[in-house]
């Protein structure tokens, strides 16, 4: 079944079905779906049974159809369902497969839905929730402000026009101040019939723009695309900001929060190195170095959640604090300890690992705390390894 098979290449596990006595089967063992993906036409439901069967169930639910009649359409969009998708080709198999791929990613979302109407702001609600969005309301722009600033991870604001104390207009001005496109997608509402308004909205910021009262199916895609250009801009911004090796920020993303901090600001800066790394390529191969350093890198960023660690290069890593400097270095020095006792199982051998860490702390640039924390690492490495030299000046 080529449904079946693009499915799982897409990564999903599906369970299939061949008429509604098949699904009825299925659905008495409660398993936990992420949607159900249903033909209209079964040999035992003709009219569309099993989408009442898998809504009964509680199952999010997808309907493919051969019948391009307007009321086949009505019918199914009367119901709660997420979308349905015409068996017009064989690209309708990539489309469920998109749709899936989307609901899954939507998990990770957060949409904020603005407007001064309760029952709309409801009606728009149920809608993202058939997707999987977690929903977030306001009832003007002054309330969503409030919203976003508690809530920082929300990928996408849904916003009316027309509101008393802050309309749409200004609260995308708002938004787009605070922040960019690439973390945050905006689409505007209205029901007035002002043919400027598009304009206006796309000028401010906004993503998109629908008339109200809208069609389910046309909003549906216009969401889909604002949260899958945030996901690529995501994925693009992780490819140029990350370690591939170890996950962590990169070289250059380290240098460009490093200097976005004022320089009168009190900074802490700690630079780890792993003792005799060379030896350890060289007695095991490149590839047991590598997995040195994911595990390495892994220990240090649970030990420091709160601050820019880095990957500056080859065995080098990097943490950058603004907190409190005792518990840094009381941290920096728990982690040294904690390397050390934590043996790596390396093919049949364990392999004892240790670092060395250099720190400075003061009111200066990034260039100069590199310096000063560079100076007491050689300090440490010199002194015998294995320990933390904080850089007297």
């Amino acid at each position: 079944m080529l449904a079946e098979q693009q499915v799982k290449k897409a990564g999903f596990a599906p369970v299939t079905c061949t008429c509604l006595a098949e699904t009825r089967d299925v659905l008495a063992h409660n398993t936990p779906f992420l949607c159900a993906i249903l033909d209209y036409n079964l040999p035992d439901a003709h009219h569309g049974e099993v989408i009442d069967l898998c809504l009964s169930a509680g199952l999010k639910v997808v309907v493919l159809t051969a019948s391009q009649s307007e009321k086949t359409r009505d019918e199914i969009l009367s119901k709660p369902v997420i979308d349905y998708i015409p068996k017009d080709s064989s690209h309708c198999i990539d489309a469920v497969c998109r749709l899936i791929k989307r609901l899954a990613d939507n998990q990770g979302h957060r949409v904020l839905v603005v407007d001064d109407s309760a029952s709309i702001r409801q009606r728009i609600s149920a809608l993202l929730a058939r997707q999987y969005l977690t929903v977030l309301e306001a009832e003007n722009g002054e309330q969503a402000l409030d919203v976003v600033e508690k809530t920082p991870d929300i990928s996408l604001v849904i916003t009316d026009y027309d509101m008393p104390k802050m309309n749409g207009l200004r609260l995308v001005s708002a938004l787009r101040k605070r922040d960019t496109e690439c973390s945050q997608a905006i689409i505007g509402l209205s029901g007035h019939h002002d043919s400027a308004l598009t304009a206006r909205f796309l000028k401010a910021g906004a993503n998109d723009y629908l008339p109200k009262p809208f069609n389910q199916e046309e909003f549906f895609c216009r969401v889909h695309s604002c949260l899958n250009a945030i996901d690529i801009e995501w994925r693009l911004f992780l490819l140029a900001n990350t370690d591939f090796l170890t996950q962590l920020c990169n070289r250059r993303y380290f240098f460009e929060r490093g200097e976005q901090l004022a320089t009168e600001a009190r900074k802490h800066l700690a630079i780890i190195d792993i003792d005799y790394f060379k030896r350890i390529n060289d007695e095991f191969g490149h590839h047991i170095g590598d997995d040195v350093l994911v595990e390495i890198a892994q220990m240090l960023a649970d030990a420091f959640p709160e601050d820019t660690v880095a990957r500056l290069g080859g065995e080098e890593f990097c943490v950058l604090s603004l907190g409190d400097l005792a518990v840094f270095q009381q941290s920096l020095d728990t982690y040294r300890q904690s390397v050390a006792d934590r043996p790596i199982q390396v093919l049949d051998q364990t392999l004892k690992v240790t670092v060395s860490i250099g720190v400075d702390s003061q009111a200066a640039s990034l260039s100069r705390l590199l310096h000063m924390a560079d100076k007491a690492l050689y300090q440490a490495k010199a002194s015998g390894r294995n320990q933390m030299v904080v850089y007297q000046g």
